[in-house]
């Protein structure tokens, strides 16, 4: 049997390992567009690879998988966060959970992730293509019976620039595609493809370059007129604001901002969760016991005194005032404020160390136990190439290795002859 992988980032590289480790006998093939494998795998995490997540700080899947998180939640049945850990340090890759629950190698170096997966691949005999871009993949028109009891399979063509391959079965792992003619080479197919547009980045909003750097940690922020929420630690850029607030919140809204052509209201609320009642007690109660103060030298805690001395100009108080000057509507104006803070986001600008996108091939075209595809037997997806995708964390790369295990495990069984 001889199986073609096109892609040879996380989930097509990890796939080839488990396949080849488990079925010595079946061919495996990974075709790279790119020069190298797991270029994204190397950069991911700055550089360090967030390769998962304890997942202690999520309170359901959904949290973490906008969209997806059935096929997720089906995968992570067979090979969670937890076997990953084993794996690698099994493969000799001690790993760290930081404070944020982010996974990372001891090391700090993306590239024993990459060395460690290459050495696998190349130590179980997969056969890696680099600068070998697919074309095109046709089902082939002389073979149309279902696999039967023997594993015979209903083959493959797959065309490139150097060249014409056939293939028994096929998996799908090129990542996620920006564009939708990123996936033409699947236009013979006629896949339902969901239309891609950018998720995880940072907003672009006026007026708030003379924060830059700042971080406020915890905030609670959405969208005006949706009910889209995050909550997290939000950074001050040069061109507007960041941090995993914002990146989450770009990835439960990344198809309505698109559809809005990143035109939106940000509302924040700058004590977290804390509602209108409880920052007025607190506003009140810094105001009567210290009547004689300038309020731009009096903040909240929680709050850094540069963040606070802009929000009360925000709510039409002055740095100099004393709070025994400050009257009703003021208090109301800043307790607006720091509840309900409303920005003009005026677009959207990718984040340094994410390449997500959502959309990709519809979940509709492929069983969710399988990641086999519904109307081509023998065709499986894995990764972000699918319409799954998450928030910034290692949870991405997760749900890559996730699926390329599950891949791997119904490619063995077809191997067998169905068993």
């Amino acid at each position: 049997m001889r199986v073609a992988v096109i892609g040879a980032g996380a989930a097509g590289c990890f796939c080839s390992v488990m396949l080849r480790r488990q079925c010595p006998d079946v061919i495996v093939d990974v075709y790279e567009a790119g020069s190298r494998p797991l270029a994204k795998v190397a950069v991911t995490g700055g550089g360090r690879c967030n390769l998962t997540n304890s997942f202690r700080a999520i309170r359901s899947l959904k949290e973490a998988y906008p969209r997806g998180e059935q096929v997720v939640r089906r995968a992570f049945c067979e090979f969670d966060h937890e076997a990953l850990f084993r794996w690698f340090e099994a493969e000799g890759v001690p790993l760290v959970t930081q404070d944020d629950e982010c996974v990372f190698p001891r090391s700090q170096d993306a590239m024993q992730i990459v060395e460690t997966l290459t050495r696998a691949m190349s130590k179980a005999g997969v056969r890696l293509h680099t600068s070998q871009r697919i074309i095109s993949v046709e089902q082939a028109a002389d073979v149309t019976a279902p696999t039967g009891p023997s594993g015979a399979c209903p083959g493959y063509v797959l065309r490139s620039q150097g060249g014409t391959f056939t293939a028994d079965a096929v998996v799908v792992t090129t990542g996620g595609s920006p564009k939708v003619s990123g996936l033409s080479f699947l236009s013979p197919l006629n896949l339902i493809v969901e239309p891609p547009v950018p998720s995880l980045f940072s907003f672009n909003i006026a007026g708030t370059s003379p924060l830059m750097g700042l971080v406020v940690d915890p905030v609670t922020c959405g969208l005006v007129g949706t009910r889209m929420r995050s909550r997290g630690a939000l950074l001050f850029t040069h061109w507007g604001m960041s941090g995993p607030a914002v990146l989450k919140l770009s990835s439960y809204a990344a198809r309505h901002l698109a559809e809005c052509a990143y035109r939106a209201q940000l509302m924040v609320s700058w004590l977290d969760e804390m509602g209108e009642d409880e920052v007025r007690s607190l506003i009140l109660a810094m105001q009567s016991s210290q009547p004689s103060r300038q309020v731009g030298n009096t903040h909240p805690q929680q709050l850094p005194s540069r963040l606070w001395q802009y929000l009360i100009v925000r709510a039409g108080i002055r740095e100099d005032q004393r709070w025994a000057e400050v009257g009703r509507k003021q208090i109301n104006r800043l307790v607006a404020t720091l509840t309900a803070d409303v920005y003009d986001i005026e677009g959207q600008s990718r984040h340094k160390d994410e390449f997500v996108t959502c959309g990709g091939i519809s979940l509709r075209n492929i069983n969710p136990g399988t990641l086999e595809c519904r109307t081509h037997p023998n065709l499986f997806f894995a990764g972000e190439v699918l319409d799954v995708d998450a928030i910034t964390g290692g949870f991405n790369l997760q749900a890559a290795w996730s699926m390329g295990y599950v891949v791997a495990g119904q490619l063995r069984r077809l191997a067998a002859g169905g068993e």
